[in-house]
């Protein structure tokens, strides 16, 4: 495996793993609606990721198996919330890996590629067990934070 910056041409493999990746992730956690209408908007998904990594510099992060197929992504940024609240100024703002490579290191090593030891904050969806487990595992642990987005109750999580 090797982790790269994402680069424009990567753009369409990554909106395509970026729509599969939310239904393995998010299935049972939110209504089939919500993926068939992200599915139908497709081509707005791969311009978007289009434009973001053709702004650069990137901070989007790719998980690349030795066969080429793309296994996972991360991206952070300086944070979105108020800095008043004491919060680490890097937030941790995707990280996806495939269903198939759950618990093979693959999150792990995105994590790392794209954070190090650095302090950050991540938002993850309530009842998301896996991604709570896997972020506690990463020295996160929940704030008390929550908000209420489109796709249901998000609670923030903060490493120090």
């Amino acid at each position: 495996m090797r982790i790269a910056p994402a680069r424009v041409g990567d753009a369409e493999a990554l909106a395509d793993l970026h729509l599969d990746v939310w239904e393995e992730a998010y299935a049972g956690l939110m209504p089939a609606s919500v993926f068939a209408e992200r599915r139908a908007r497709r081509a707005e998904r791969v311009a978007s990721w289009h434009g973001i990594i053709a702004a650069g510099p990137s901070d989007n992060l790719l998980a690349w198996a030795d066969d080429g197929r793309l296994l996972g992504f991360s991206s952070t940024g300086p944070g979105r919330d108020d800095p008043a609240e004491g919060l680490p100024p890097l937030e941790l703002m995707a990280l996806y890996v495939r269903e198939s490579v759950y618990g093979t290191g693959v999150g792990h090593a995105l994590c790392e590629a794209a954070l190090g030891a650095a302090p950050a904050y991540v938002w993850v969806l309530d009842g998301n067990e896996r991604a709570i487990r896997f972020y506690e595992r990463q020295g996160f642990g929940f704030d008390g934070v929550t908000k209420h987005e489109d796709v249901g109750l998000e609670r923030r999580m903060v490493r120090r």
